[in-house]
């Protein structure tokens, strides 16, 4: 299938300050990530908080500037796109962002929300009354919330106007942040739904960032594991779930709420918390809390290898069942 978005080695990085507008260097909150998103599937990005998939999300969505590596969209670059020729490319790049409440303007109506994307986009010829009830019934809502406010909804509610809004010019790439964060199981089974049904009739193209694994395995046909702004595995879902080569994959599965039953994974836990990024450690920069570390991992960096249907980036690839056996 035809790649509409590539990413090849993209970078991030955010300025430091010292002190008095002194420049204090700069950190890389995503450093030499490369991925690929087919037309019509859905790719998860997952990681701990602080791992920069959201960052990565915002880079492809155009708000943040990525500071090397190549964003390609239809194979048009986008890095360096200016603002102007941008904005037109927001009728097919649309971020639906985190906060489902945070993200409405209090002062607007349901209807003004939704059909706010083709005033921005100066489509003047529209009827909004007839938009607005067009989207409400897309995403499951009677029409007569157009005259309500964001206060009036409940969080699942405000995520289906979020969805409206994010599809309100038919747009061909959905980033979805942590689209079913804050919600009750049954709300997060409807919300995958509603979006795997929207992404079949619209032949929707949807990037999730996300650090709920029941979400990726639920809807996604690819997924990337980041680590410290890096991807450190990534494949097609099952084979990455069924057999993750990654420890650090392995113990996000290992704390996943809902394991797979007839997953043979061995049960182990992340120690401490992530290292800072300001002060990244040598070699493989995930062997400071790897259960399997060997000495070549704390001094000499990973190569990405790849696979018939997933890659890595780990001196010992699968070192859990090769040192243990399932368990």
């Amino acid at each position: 299938m035809t790649a509409l978005l590539e990413l090849n080695d993209v970078v991030v990085r955010f300025g430091l300050r010292g002190g008095l507008f002194r420049s204090a260097g700069s950190i890389e909150a995503v450093s030499g990530v490369s991925l690929k998103i087919e037309e019509g599937r859905t790719y998860g990005i997952v990681g701990e908080s602080g791992s920069g998939k959201t960052t990565l999300a915002r880079a492809v969505a155009g708000l943040h500037h990525a500071s090397s590596g190549s964003i390609l969209y239809r194979g048009q670059e986008l890095r360096d796109l200016p603002e102007a020729q941008f904005r037109k490319l927001r009728r097919e790049i649309v971020m639906m962002f985190q906060d489902p409440i945070g993200s409405l303007s209090p002062r607007l109506s349901i209807k003004s929300l939704i059909t706010e994307p083709f005033r921005i986009q100066g489509m003047t010829d529209r009827d909004l009354d007839a938009e607005a009830r067009r989207l409400l019934a897309m995403v499951g809502l009677p029409p007569e919330f157009a005259a309500r406010y964001p206060y009036q909804i409940s969080g699942g509610q405000a995520r289906r106007v979020g969805v409206a809004r994010a599809l309100a010019l038919n747009p061909k790439l959905l980033i979805a942040d942590e689209p079913t964060a804050g919600l009750d199981v049954s709300i997060q089974g409807e919300m995958l739904n509603l979006l795997a049904r929207l992404q079949d009739e619209l032949g929707l193209a949807i990037m999730i960032i996300t650090h709920n694994l029941n979400v990726v395995r639920h809807i996604t046909d690819r997924v990337g594991i980041m680590y410290l702004g890096k991807l450190v595995e990534e494949g097609e879902t099952e084979a990455v779930f069924s057999a993750p080569q990654h420890p650090y994959t392995l113990a996000l599965l290992a704390a996943n709420p809902e394991p797979d039953p007839d997953a043979q994974l061995m049960r182990i836990a992340l120690q401490g918390e992530p290292p800072s990024i300001l002060r990244r450690p040598a070699g493989c920069e995930f062997h400071t809390r790897c259960p399997f570390v060997q000495s070549r991992c704390a001094t000499e960096v990973p190569a990405w290898q790849e696979g018939a249907s997933a890659a890595h980036r780990c001196h010992f690839p699968g070192a859990w069942a090769q040192q243990t056996g399932p368990g």
